[in-house]
């Protein structure tokens, strides 16, 4: 038996402003012919098929036309969900693509489901078996792509960093461990009724410690972390006889172990990886076991090159790039349209623009597109430090605009792509600032009235609390005078003598 081992296509990636249609598409012819030129029985993709989740329209009918296309050869197509993938996305052709040879599984059985219905979904959509074209089974499959935490692990409270990593890294070790577990059930039962053994493969989209730390920091390979977790042990493993992996884009293996590799991407996708040869792998399996693992190379549809130069020597190193690609253009056999691009690297000079202008008029009769012109990381530095010691002023010292045309600075804006959108944040800013200023002072306006109106309020309770006041007052006047009469008057009738109330009387 023979498979293809592939991964990390990034359909539809733009390359600073540059389409990668061209490529792929020669890609995907060239990967058609290796299947028929190979027998090859089974292709394996495992993850990042495309490089965002809302890839564009010609990406993905690129995608569907090549399933359509490998169905012809009776090679069956394995397709495993990335980081960059939308699970969604990819969820909605998997019906579809059934029927045409093509499995697609976008993430992990929920650890949250009863043990019945996890070996039930495990076995129909993550361990199952692998045919010739004769529709013979030739190996068993544990097909697991990217791990999102949530479907392997539930989170406690109180735990630590520590633990939290812990717990994770033993979940998935365990469903690695259990869906193993499955397709050797499988494997035994077919060599007990058909005496044949058939080889477990395994697959994983993620970063697995024993992996060259400079490979996985290439400037295409964006930090995979699986919760807290960052790299998974290759120990952890279970003893599948090969694990197809994805994620780095350098082909190798994992712990010096033969039967764990990663394949690479099939083009470079960053200046960094310009000068790696990019392949396939051809894994062949004999007697139920893993025999061999050849390297196909990927041919290079898009020369990319790396100039670290100085501003003194950027003419000369554009000629020795020169003669460098028209050398290879010769022994590839690129066709005369193709133009090199270029990412020129200073490792000196203050003033960018001034550079891009230079490095346009050197190059405009070379077969080359400038797709980048920065200063190296040392000068980028050095820039950095120079600008921090003009600038001492602290915080409170600064407007908000002064605030962030200081950020910005601190920024390099190098390519076209990068200029418009410093030209897009400035506006956004500028626009935020006037929509806060409005709003500060509306809000000013209504607090103005506001108190007018508390002020108002006030005044009016006074005078209303003074006239109450005043009425009440002359009320108990009123009612102190009818006392005091009445008072009066029971005085003066109890003064009354006989004498002078029978004179009163007459």
């Amino acid at each position: 038996m023979r498979i293809i081992h592939t991964s990390d296509w990034h359909l539809g990636q733009y390359f600073y402003g540059k389409s990668r249609a061209n490529e792929h598409q020669q890609f995907l012819t060239w990967l058609l012919a290796q299947v028929t030129l190979h027998n090859i029985d089974a292709i394996i993709v495992a993850g990042d098929i495309f490089d965002t989740s809302t890839p564009p329209s010609y990406a993905r009918e690129m995608y569907f036309d090549f399933i359509a296309k490998l169905h012809v050869t009776q090679c069956q197509l394995i397709i495993l969900a990335g980081n960059h993938d939308s699970v969604a996305m990819l969820s909605e052709s998997q019906a579809v693509l059934a029927s045409l040879s093509t499995r697609v599984i976008t993430q992990v059985i929920p650890a949250s489901l009863s043990e019945d219905e996890l070996e039930e979904k495990a076995l129909s959509q993550q361990v199952f078996p692998l045919h010739d074209a004769d529709g013979k089974t030739t190996a068993i499959i544990c097909a697991i792509p990217f791990v999102r935490p949530r479907d392997v692990i539930r989170s406690r409270a109180g735990q630590s960093a520590s633990d939290k990593q812990q717990s994770l890294q033993q979940a998935i070790s365990d469903h690695y461990q259990y869906l193993y577990q499955q397709a050797r059930k499988q494997a035994d039962a077919f060599e007990k009724t058909e005496g044949i053994v058939l080889p477990i493969i395994a697959t994983g989209h993620l970063t697995a410690l024993g992996v060259s730390i400079n490979d996985s920091k290439s400037d295409s390979v964006r930090d995979i972390y699986i919760g807290s977790l960052e790299a998974f042990p290759a120990s952890a493993f279970p003893p599948a006889d090969y694990i197809a992996l994805g994620h780095i884009h350098r082909a190798q293996q994992v712990a010096k172990s033969e039967h764990i590799r990663y394949c690479g991407s099939p083009i470079a996708l960053s200046f960094d990886e310009a000068k790696q040869d990019k392949r396939v792998l051809m894994v062949e399996f004999t007697s139920g076991k893993l025999n061999q693992v050849e390297a196909l190379i990927v041919p290079c549809f898009q020369p990319l090159y790396m100039v670290k130069t100085s501003v003194d020597e950027l003419e000369t190193s554009l000629q020795e790039t020169l003669v460098a690609f028209e050398e290879r253009q010769v022994a590839e056999k690129f066709p005369a349209s193709v133009k090199a691009w270029l990412d020129i690297e200073i490792d000196n000079g203050d003033h960018l623009s001034d550079l891009s202008q230079r490095v346009t008029e050197l190059a405009v009769d070379m077969p080359f597109e400038v797709l980048l012109v920065r200063r190296c990381k040392k000068a980028r530095q050095r820039r950095q430090a120079q600008l921090s010691q003009q600038d001492n002023s602290t915080l409170s010292e600064l407007s908000l605009t002064e605030v962030f045309d200081s950020r910005l600075s601190q920024l390099e804006w190098q390519t076209d792509e990068e200029v418009a959108r410093k030209t897009r944040l400035t506006q956004l800013f500028t626009e935020l600032s006037v929509e806060m200023k409005q709003a500060a002072s509306i809000t000013n306006q209504k607090s103005d009235a506001d108190k007018a109106l508390i002020t108002s309020s006030s005044a009016q309770a006074e005078s209303t609390s003074q006239s109450v006041l005043s009425e009440e007052e002359s009320t108990e006047a009123e009612k102190d005078s009818a006392i005091a009469e009445k008072d009066s008057a029971i005085a003066e009738k109890d003064s009354m003598t006989p004498e002078s109330l029978e004179q009163h009387n007459s």
